[in-house]
């Protein structure tokens, strides 16, 4: 096997099923197409994979090209492999609901926090403050 530096070595997986989780947080599941020099990703036939809990649910996105700087993670899926996952697949709605609901929930967490720091006196800066320092 011959080492190949760089996005080079992706060649050989255009046309396989992978995972890419993104820099943003979010799942992708699709077909790698091609790739450039900057590890510029196109997909196809991708998916966007949101988990909750024990719980996913899939929304069709299509053709997704994919900023390489954005890639935190690429790995290839064996489709042969038999799938024993725990997991539970739900409608699109049914996990965007979820979704909203574990957001709201840590959002009032952090309320919560933040107001506890305040009352002892403490703070923590705002991350678009974070710029002046």
């Amino acid at each position: 096997m011959n080492y190949v530096p760089g996005t080079a070595s992706l060649i050989d997986d255009i046309d396989k099923k992978h995972l890419v989780l993104l820099r943003d947080g979010r799942t992708l599941i699709g077909f790698l197409r091609s790739i450039d020099q900057f590890a510029n990703l196109v997909f196809h036939q991708t998916v966007e994979r949101i988990h909750v809990g024990k719980k996913f649910g899939d929304i069709p996105r299509g053709i997704f090209i994919v900023r390489g700087e954005n890639v935190v993670l690429l790995g290839e899926i064996d489709v042969e492999k038999p799938c024993d996952a725990v997991l539970q697949q739900v409608s699109i709605e049914e996990i965007l609901e979820e979704q909203r609901l574990q957001q709201q929930t840590k959002q009032e967490t952090e309320k919560v926090k933040l107001q506890v720091l305040k009352d002892r006196g403490l703070s923590i800066p705002k991350a678009d403050n974070l710029d002046e320092y």
